[in-house]
């Protein structure tokens, strides 16, 4: 039976490239689309994952980390005295627009802090030192920034809301979802800035003393801040999260985009593998002739299916490898966990077999007679 099958996929070898392309197609636009929609959202939670606090403070209705509210700063001297809290500080995350040496202003996303290394915030450093950020009017800024802002070099300057900024260092991986790039200062710098941030924080950062259980920590906080919103790690990143796939519409043209590949893909192996069913109708009809069950003309479309399954992953597969490194110079990220690489290929398979099902309703009923037919 095996034999028959690949006999009958590979006798139109135009045919099988044509199936096996559907099937390339499908699984990149898959691997692709998903990739890419996960790495945007590594991106909106990127600071929260990396920043070493088990506990976040927000404004009550805060929808996102970026898009972020500001309450009293003393709201940190009633969470420091709640028991099982080893440290916490104010943050500052503010969009703020920044003076390019073309004249050209850009927004920028600005996270301040007294103290960055006890939060391991930037958490890659490439040059300069956070630490430093507290001596003068000196800034930390991304790499990603080159995209949009252009090339810049440790010791030039920027104007940021008309004051003049030095850079002193740069970073790697602190890029926010709304592409706009993220700039470390001073917590005092940053209130100096706009008047609006005077006496203000955004973000409570907490960290759980060795032992404390963090949801009851959690539970302490909102106890002694009514007014605002309390969130553990996983909490505030699942809130971020879907701040984006729901209120903005990215999850449903994520999920029509791969609709349509997998569309694409069954259309395409249904018509070749019926096509090719109903070219070799004979062939089929001396399986029954010799004893041969609708189990076993089953069984060979089935595994012409798989055969397609199998080839046109591995083809999807690779040219999605191919991608990632175009993908990466655009600075965007595909995200593909060997999780997701698996349940792809499971659908695959799946998206074949159902795909053979049409033609095999077209050879079950095939008449055995029919091979000694002239």
């Amino acid at each position: 039976m095996v034999s028959l099958a690949r006999k009958n996929l590979l006798h139109d070898r135009l045919r099988f490239v044509i199936t096996v392309s559907g099937v390339a197609f499908a699984v990149t636009l898959v691997l692709v689309q998903v990739g890419l929609f996960m790495g945007l959202l590594d991106k909106a939670t990127v600071t929260i994952q990396n920043a070493g606090a088990d506990i976040w403070v927000t404004s009550r209705e805060t929808p996102n980390v970026d898009f972020a509210h500001t309450f009293p700063e003393t709201t940190v001297l009633r969470v420091r005295g709640v028991p099982g809290v080893a440290r916490a500080d104010n943050l500052i995350v503010n969009f703020m627009n920044i003076m390019l040496p073309t004249g050209a202003e850009e927004g920028c996303l600005v996270y301040a802090l007294d103290d960055f290394g006890a939060w391991n915030l930037p958490w890659i450093v490439n040059e300069g030192d956070p630490a430093d950020l507290a001596r003068g009017r000196f800034i930390l800024m991304d790499r990603s920034a080159e995209r949009r802002f252009g090339a810049f070099a440790v010791g030039d300057y920027r104007e940021i809301l008309g004051r003049r900024f030095k850079i002193i260092g740069t970073t790697t991986g602190a890029a926010s979802f709304t592409t706009a790039p993220i700039v470390f200062m001073d917590f005092g710098n940053a209130q100096e800035l706009q008047q609006t941030l005077q006496n203000r924080a955004s973000y409570v950062l907490v960290k759980v003393a060795p032992g404390a259980d963090v949801q009851q920590v959690a539970t302490a906080i909102r106890r002694i801040a009514p007014y605002n919103d309390v969130y553990t790690r996983d909490e505030w990143a699942r809130r971020s999260r879907a701040y984006w796939v729901v209120s903005t519409g990215l999850g449903m043209n994520m999920g029509i985009t791969v609709f349509l590949g997998i569309l694409v893909g069954i259309v395409v192996v249904a018509q070749t593998l019926y096509t090719s069913a109903v070219e070799h109708v004979k062939e089929f009809g001396t399986v029954k002739a010799i004893g041969g069950s609708n189990w076993d003309i089953y069984r060979i479309l089935g595994e012409q299916a798989v055969i397609a399954a199998v080839v046109g992953f591995a083809l999807g597969g690779l040219i999605s490898m191919a991608m990632r490194p175009l993908m990466a110079k655009l600075f965007l990220n595909v995200l593909v966990s060997p999780q997701f690489a698996a349940a792809v290929f499971a659908g695959t398979v799946l998206m074949c077999l159902g795909a053979a099902m049409l033609s095999f309703r077209r050879v079950a009923g095939i008449d055995p007679a029919l091979v000694f037919r002239t």
